[in-house]
């Protein structure tokens, strides 16, 4: 019985290694388009799409069981190559010369946006009734902590019919870096932040980012409806932030959303902490 403990221990322990150290992939953009159909899933068409930004802003990745998602589209403020690394620099940019975007500065009234980048479309459901829609996301940045409550507040949204959804569960307010934080929705927060002092137990550049969040919209009325997905610095061009959309997962139906296995596992064996912060899947 001893052995066979042991044997499970070390099974366990050899998942949370794999896990800790899996790294994100990530292709460069190649069209709008193809941004869309990768994240479009059951029950929805879509059409008109439009991109704003640079096109390194923005690609697809592969490899995200580190943040609970494992493929997807990436839209960033920066350059979303820098996210595809397993040693936190504690500070990374790009500084793409971009404009910011009105619809995100109204979600953080007294600050200005910069270096936007937004993915738009039109979309129906098809069953041509009143249904709902459902996809999941993580936001990080390279903003935490040392910028939180101040004014580098980068955010995002995703504006449907003109409305932001991307929202703390169960509050109407925006998912942004003064809004979730330690000291805010800490329970949404994965502290990765190398000037904390402790290891950062996440193989990803940005030093924090949100558990897997779902936007949703239910009791869509019937016809053609409009979601714009944007992402933007505030306060200066530097620093980058980025939102993860899952692969799929852009749906009538919602996408089951699977925990990370070794922070998973680590809370099942009882394990310390030791500095770290791990996920709640809510």
């Amino acid at each position: 019985m001893r052995q066979v403990k042991l044997g499970c221990i070390i099974a366990f322990c050899l998942l949370i290694t794999v896990s800790a150290n899996a790294q994100i992939s990530v292709t460069p953009m190649t069209t709008a388009d193809s941004l869309v159909q990768s994240i479009m899933g059951s029950g929805i068409s879509y059409s008109n799409v439009s991109y704003t930004g640079t096109n390194v802003a923005s690609g697809t990745f592969t490899g995200g069981s580190v943040i609970g998602i494992n493929t997807g589209i990436l839209l960033t403020s920066g350059l979303a190559s820098n996210v595809d690394s397993v040693n936190n620099s504690d500070g990374i940019t790009g500084d793409n010369g971009q404009s910011g975007d009105t619809d995100l500065n109204s979600l953080i009234p007294g600050y200005t946006t910069h270096d936007a980048t937004v993915l738009e479309f039109d979309f129906e459901l098809e069953s041509g009734e009143v249904g709902d829609l459902y996809f999941n996301y993580v936001f990080g940045s390279d903003e935490y902590n040392e910028y939180v409550d101040s004014s580098y507040n980068d955010v995002f949204g995703f504006f449907l019919d003109g409305t932001n959804i991307a929202l703390i569960p169960g509050t109407s307010t925006a998912v942004a870096i003064n809004n979730v934080n330690n000291g805010d929705y800490s329970s949404y927060y994965n502290d990765n932040d190398p000037s904390n002092g402790t290891p950062t137990p996440f193989a990803i550049e940005y030093d924090g980012f949100t558990n897997v969040l779902t936007a949703q919209a239910l009791d869509l009325a019937e016809g053609t409806h409009h979601i714009k997905l944007a992402i933007a610095d505030a306060g200066d061009f530097i620093l980058d932030s980025g939102v993860f959309i899952q692969g799929g997962s852009f749906s009538d139906e919602p996408t089951p959303i699977v925990p990370v296995p070794g922070a998973l596992l680590i809370g099942l064996l009882g394990f310390g902490t030791a500095g770290i912060r791990l996920r709640r899947f809510a």
